[in-house]
């Protein structure tokens, strides 16, 4: 009887450790080993005989999945574990025995809405640019963007990493030297809004993110959550999957 196995990335995700992408970086880091061996990317598990161990400790699938949205507040970094001991966004949804990640990223100086879980289906259908999941910012600039300069955004602009695909751009308000704009993208490049407004020349001054496809910061504060709901849960997974992500 064939044994049924796994990419091990995949496992990795399923079992809560992080995104599918993520999960590979960790691999390729040689901080995964199986069965006393250090992993490879795309290698097959079992992962009901397997022995998998990330970073020394025994890798066990969650009893139950958890996902819950953070207002996450300025000064705060989207990642577990950080080099330089900086405050880190698990450090405000403290539950005891459950490993939770970030899905996807707000820099050190960006706040707003991240989504916080141990599911790592939901994570990588979040976060793969294939499903093209929308997210909100609003952006607080230097100087007053001219129509041109925001039809530049709204077709794509070209960036080092590339050009970058067309988003919804709006302006909300203009006041002095600064104006505030609502970007929505389906792609997250590293600091893309940022490098976005730079680029026509309006530097980012303040960086929100607001939404998340249907999900908003209604009613918290920055540093408080809420849970998911598991009927939230299941639309976000039918939004990406469906092919046609919509925003509302």
């Amino acid at each position: 009887m064939k044994i049924p196995r796994e990419r091990l990335q995949k496992v990795l995700a399923r079992a809560g450790v992080a995104a599918r992408r993520t999960c590979e970086e960790l691999i390729r880091a040689g901080r995964v080993q199986v069965d006393g061996k250090v992993a490879t990317v795309g290698m097959k598990v079992d992962p009901a005989r397997a022995a998998i161990y990330g970073d020394g400790k025994r890798i066990t699938f969650p009893k139950r999945h958890l996902s819950l949205l953070l207002y996450k507040p300025k000064g705060y970094v989207s990642t577990v574990n950080d080099p330089q001991g900086r405050p880190k966004v698990t450090d405000l949804v403290p539950f005891p025995g459950v490993r939770l990640f970030p899905v996807g990223r707000l820099d050190f100086h960006t706040s707003g809405l991240i989504l916080l879980t141990n599911d790592g289906e939901l994570a990588h259908l979040l976060t793969h640019p294939k499903y093209g999941i929308w997210k909100t910012y609003q952006a607080l600039v230097k100087g007053r963007p001219a129509p041109a300069a925001l039809e530049q955004l709204k077709r794509g602009v070209l960036l080092p990493e590339g050009k970058t695909a067309p988003a919804r751009v709006r302006l909300l308000k203009q006041f002095g030297n600064q104006a505030l704009l609502e970007i929505s993208l389906r792609e997250g490049k590293k600091r893309q809004v940022r490098k976005m407004c730079e680029f026509i020349g309006h530097p980012v001054m303040e960086l929100k993110r607001t939404k998340l496809a249907f999900l908003a910061l209604k009613g918290l504060r920055p540093g408080q959550y809420r849970l998911l709901t598991t009927e939230e849960v299941l639309r976000l997974k039918k939004l990406a999957l469906s092919g046609a992500p919509r925003q509302d």
